[in-house]
């Protein structure tokens, strides 16, 4: 499933929905369900059981343990909707994840090629993207370089998306934000493919503010051997997200040992010092209520690991 097809999706599910009843939102509340690490769900996700409202999708997150949300289309709505989003985050003690850096509609664009023009529209994303953040208390903004320029040596593509990612990291660095590049294995055609081909290329721009988003559902198609390739680029991950293979669905539907996987994530993150969101960006093998009530019973399995 491509990352437009996936939003599409959840928009469907989502998009007719209203923001609303902010007022009746009470302070940060303990959750009735807690899990070790912080998964984050996407709107839409339970409109059955949590209703079609925002707010009250965000209070049935809440509820059930969840606490943050991911929202790759954040930078498509309403600005007012953007603030109440996160101000009900903020008194629900939600943490925001990522959204998608806005291409401007132009999705031929790719740092990859050294086109001042494709620069251009990145760094235009860029500064969007900040304001967007402060509104909706975001730290992480989803980067993707784009295709590979076939015309180009790897090397001087790699250069150019190194330079263009510096601008970027520039300008994310001062407010405190970070932009987490994602290897996808939507197409062949892209060019961030695998991990560590973009832990290299964010020790070149060697800024706190260019980190790597490791997808465990794009990684295990396309390079496998996932927690060793945790392990070797831990250093430059900046954030995770999760889906089974096949399918792109919750934790447990497919091959991926998610107990185990992130067991040893969690083990990493004591060990290290570092905190991690995980964002559910996958669809859900069941339907209506009944699928929406599996895909919390898969996290209470999967987040059930003892250390």
């Amino acid at each position: 499933m491509q990352r437009r097809t996936f939003v599409k999706n959840l928009a469907a599910t989502a998009g007719a929905s209203t923001i609303g009843g902010l007022s009746e939102v009470s302070s940060a509340a303990a959750p009735k369900q807690t899990f070790k690490l912080k998964y984050a769900p996407h709107f839409g996700m339970f409109q059955n059981l949590g209703g079609k409202d925002l707010v009250d999708q965000l209070k049935f997150m809440h509820d059930q343990g969840f606490v943050a949300l991911e929202d790759n289309g954040m930078t498509g709505r309403p600005v007012e909707e953007q603030k109440k989003i996160g101000d009900t985050m903020a008194k629900l003690g939600m943490q925001m994840g990522v959204f998608v850096l806005d291409k401007g509609g132009n999705s031929a664009n790719t740092l990859a090629a050294g086109k001042q023009e494709h620069v251009d529209i990145f760094l235009k994303g860029v500064k969007n993207a900040i304001e967007v953040a402060k509104r909706c208390n975001a730290k992480f903004i989803t980067v993707v370089p784009g295709d590979f320029e076939r015309n180009l040596p790897i090397g001087v593509q790699t250069g150019h998306v190194i330079d263009a990612l510096r601008r970027g990291a520039e300008l994310f660095e001062p407010q405190g934000l970070v932009m987490v590049l994602e290897p996808l294995s939507d197409s062949p055609n892209l060019f961030l493919r695998t991990s560590d081909q973009t832990y290299e290329i964010c020790r070149a721009v060697n800024s706190p503010s260019c980190k790597i988003l490791f997808d465990i559902y794009h990684m295990q198609k396309n390079e496998g051997h996932i927690i060793p390739h945790i392990d070797w680029v831990w250093s430059e991950i900046g954030y995770f997200q999760q889906g089974d293979n096949p399918g792109r669905r919750e934790p447990g539907s497919g091959e991926i040992n998610y107990q185990n996987v992130f067991k040893h994530c969690y083990k990493k993150m004591q060990e290290t010092k570092k905190d991690f969101i995980f964002g559910m960006e996958h669809g859900i093998s069941g339907s209506g209520a009944e699928g929406e009530k599996k895909l919390i019973e898969a996290y209470k399995w999967a987040d059930n690991f003892t250390v």
